[in-house]
């Protein structure tokens, strides 16, 4: 008890100093777990995904089509229970800006390979009856201020034109990291028009979503489509649905290898920061900690004086840039959830920066330990402050 009521005097005696190093550590860690936060985030759509589907790409690039007629094929493969599909649509609302994801998808059969996708029976009935209807996710319609009956104008890039749309269904998810920001609506709506004004793109689509049977069949399943349809002008590529979330989220990987750089920087920074003012307490102290071994004060008390005023402060540091972290990344959640679902910080999060701070303290106090240790008394007691 002595020992813990001198290790918060020596934290105190430098009041300045130790909020000083205490704010620093705290905006540090802030930073360190927004930017784990944020890269947890950007692999939500992965987290999402289902084990038991597959996704069925051309073979050179999402870019290019696959004929609608692979859909009958593709339901005779063994361990293939369901199929649908969908078609990137590429729309505009009012202005560029307004960015959000809008599919063209087969409506009998995509909300029920995508449970997590939760839409009122009413509004499924009424999305499956009109040709025109459209179901979007609940944080875009917020966004907008969209509700159900409203119509809506997207303006096409990949299929030129003006496209009306009647909402008719907004669906929720079913956890956290489901995506709300989607514009869903019926494929025969688009086709029937592509077969009037451009018969050459009519009965086409970008990519098939299959259930199946087993999840630990899935490379099994996938090398038999695929085999299916080597050497026709439309191969395939098929692979898990995580597999196809994560080969979009590559495509800016230099974006995540910058952040996680920047994550192990702040991570000195948190070090040096709290070295230097350990560094600066060792040097003030020479003459006290020789003084102290005079009275009878043994290596491993100033060994534990040392390290508990380091990993005090280093806690102090911790538990402020923790409850910063949960403050901040509450608001940006919010400023961010129409492109983030989940952009919440995690236990692990929380766990890993509890476990950095206390190594960075533990670490902190090498030097001044060592200086304690290996001064002789007589030459600290010369020391004049």
């Amino acid at each position: 008890m002595k020992l813990l009521k001198l290790i918060t005097k020596n934290a105190g005696r430098h009041k300045l100093r130790t909020i000083l190093t205490v704010v620093g550590l705290a905006l540090a860690v802030m930073a360190f777990g927004l930017i784990r936060t944020f890269i947890i985030a950007w692999y939500a759509s992965a987290r999402a995904s289902a084990p038991d589907r597959l996704v069925t790409r051309h073979s050179v690039s999402i870019v290019f089509t696959l004929p609608l007629a692979y859909k009958e094929q593709l339901l005779q493969v063994d361990g293939v229970e369901d199929v649908t599909f969908g078609c990137w649509f590429g729309g505009i609302y009012v202005d560029p800006k307004n960015f959000f994801a809008n599919f063209a998808v087969e409506h009998t059969s995509f909300l029920r390979i995508y449970p997590e996708y939760i839409v009122p029976p009413d509004q499924l009935d009424a999305f499956a009856s009109e040709r025109q209807a459209a179901v979007v996710g609940r944080k875009l319609a917020d966004r907008f201020g969209w509700k159900l009956g409203d119509q809506i104008t997207l303006t096409g890039t990949i299929y030129p034109g003006d496209w009306q749309f009647v909402i008719r269904g907004i669906y929720s998810g079913k956890t956290v990291d489901t995506d709300e920001t989607a514009f869903l609506f019926r494929y025969d709506y688009l086709d029937e028009r592509m077969k009037e004004e451009s018969p050459g793109r009519a009965g086409q689509i970008g990519w098939y979503i299959l259930k199946i049977d087993d999840p630990n069949r899935s490379a099994e399943i996938g090398s038999k489509i695929d085999a299916r349809f080597d050497n026709s002008w439309a191969e395939t590529k098929t692979e898990t649905e995580k597999d196809f979330a994560l080969s979009f989220i590559q495509m800016s990987s230099a974006i995540i290898v910058g952040l996680r750089i920047v994550s192990y920087l702040i991570i000195g920074v948190i070090f040096l920061v709290l070295a230097n003012t350990m560094a600066m307490t060792a040097r003030e102290r020479i003459s006290e900690n020789a003084f102290m071994r005079t009275l009878g004060f043994r290596g491993y008390h100033l060994v534990g004086l040392i390290l508990g005023e380091s990993l005090l402060i280093a806690l102090m540091g911790g538990l402020c840039g923790m409850l910063l972290l949960y403050v901040v990344s509450s608001g940006v959640g919010v400023a961010l959830s129409q492109f983030f679902p989940g952009f919440e910080a995690d236990a692990m999060t929380y766990m890993l920066t509890t476990a950095t701070a206390i190594l960075i303290g533990v670490a902190a106090s090498v030097f001044p330990i060592n200086r304690a240790l290996r001064i002789k008394i007589v030459d600290g007691l010369r020391v004049v402050d």
